[in-house]
């Protein structure tokens, strides 16, 4: 049976967690604010989506020697915007990499994460960079750099941000981010790569062998990844091929169809408005690249197309190492195509909905753009770990249902009282909206 995983139990293993943040600062400085404190308070801010909390708690505790940002969120002493940048600048995000894994392990145990094993009994996720911060004028040493057509020098930030995610669900689990760096000499697919392979050394191991199939776009399909991910990562690989990048192995495709070596097979399905012909072609073992001993795969097609007009609605390839049939097939292209929910359900939330990913938050000397960065991601988690295990924060999501409202709601409560708790605050909306949680 499934468990909640509350809130209080989070904030409290954070404040634990953060107590082990290495502190650079010489013993003869000022030593009131910790970084742990420092931390919990850039978090509170991502968490409560609000820039104005920080100080909205301060004036309370000045009114009332007491704030929701010490109930909530266990914040000892608050220090200023500029004191918390400084704090944290030095800190790199590896340290927070632990979290992630915590908040993943806790859904695990409570049963939460059964249901995202899912395409051939495995974990599905997906692979994807973005961009996070772009400025002609602000930078700072871990910034990368482009110039466009006028020469204008472009400085920004970028990262590998993997998401755990399931076909038909709305939710995606956000896993630790790995920053892509500047390289001299080196392309942002090039360094995009690396990052991905670093991803791996990192993170694979916590995962059984054979038990993820990691999504990607044609960036990723190429031998030295596909055949780590298989040789030494022991997992699978369902990433997107294209012709213009795998010349050779569409050469072979078109001589396996001289020979019925690729098997076809069609769907009629009813869209709601009109019909629509769902073409799957497959076939097995075929190289990734030229040459003899190339990596030998196994590729799909789905092409979507209207019944009565012939318009190609979709077009999409993969190639994998997982086996093909003709009853697996459907389930292969559902899976390749529920990489986009990294853009749909990841990034475009974290860029658009509330979390203002490419909003500059501080960049500093050294790590504070990639710490902020990965508390700001962590939040994204930790509220969807919310959606999935604690039903009153469910039901009032569910209830509230424009995100807006919902974050507005928290803001204005938690300007005027304070909470001794996450579940007194989540009582209380629930009561002012008359709502209750139904029985199990």
């Amino acid at each position: 049976m499934s468990k909640p995983l509350s809130l209080s139990k989070i904030t409290a293993h954070l404040k634990e967690s953060w107590q082990n943040l290495p502190d650079f600062r010489k013993p003869n400085n000022n030593m009131r604010y910790t970084i742990a404190d420092a931390a919990l308070s850039a978090f509170s801010v991502f968490f409560m989506q609000s820039s104005s909390f920080l100080a909205h708690q301060r004036e309370m505790r000045q009114r009332k020697r007491n704030d929701n940002g010490r109930t909530l969120f266990g914040i000892e002493q608050m220090p200023s915007d500029n004191q918390l940048r400084n704090l944290l600048d030095p800190v790199t995000p590896v340290h927070f990499h632990e979290d992630y894994e915590w908040v993943i392990d806790e859904l695990e145990k409570a049963g939460h994460l059964a249901p995202f094993r899912c395409y051939q009994g495995t974990y599905l996720i997906a692979l994807d960079g973005l961009t996070y911060h772009s400025s002609t004028k602000i930078h700072c040493p871990n910034c990368s750099q482009r110039k466009d057509n006028q020469g204008t020098v472009h400085y920004y930030h970028s990262a590998i941000a993997p998401v755990m995610v399931k076909p038909g669900s709305p939710h995606v689990l956000p896993l630790p981010p790995e920053f892509i760096v500047p390289q001299d000499g080196h392309e942002k697919q090039d360094c995009e790569r690396a990052a991905a392979k670093r991803w791996f050394g990192q993170h694979n191991h916590r995962y059984a062998p054979g038990s993820v199939t990691y999504l990607g776009d044609d960036l990723y399909d190429n031998e030295p990844a596909c055949r780590s991910i298989v040789e030494e990562y022991q997992q699978f690989f369902l990433f997107v091929c294209k012709p213009d990048s795998h010349v050779a192995l569409y050469r072979e495709l078109d001589l396996l169809a001289k020979v019925d070596g690729v098997t076809t097979v069609t769907e009629r399905l009813w869209n709601g408005r009109y019909a629509e012909i769902w073409t799957y072609r497959f076939a097995h073992q075929v190289p990734l690249r030229a040459g003899a001993d190339a990596l030998k795969v196994n590729w799909c097609e789905l092409t979507i197309s209207h019944e009565q007009t012939g318009d190609t609605l979709f077009r999409n390839a993969w190639a994998t190492n997982h086996a093909i049939s003709s009853q697996t097939v459907a389930a292969t292209a559902e899976a390749g195509r529920t990489r986009w929910k990294v853009e749909n359900e990841s990034i475009n939330v974290l860029k658009n909905h509330g979390y203002n990913l490419e909003h500059n938050f501080g960049h500093g000397e050294r790590h504070l753009a990639t710490v902020l960065f990965s508390l700001n991601l962590l939040a994204f988690l930790i509220h969807t770990a919310q959606h999935l295990t604690n039903d009153a924060y469910r039901l009032l999501r569910d209830t509230l249902a424009v995100r807006r409202t919902f974050f507005n709601d928290l803001k204005a409560l938690t300007r005027y009282i304070v909470f001794d708790s996450w579940d007194a605050l989540f009582s209380f909306m629930l009561d002012g909206l008359e709502l209750s949680i139904p029985p199990p």
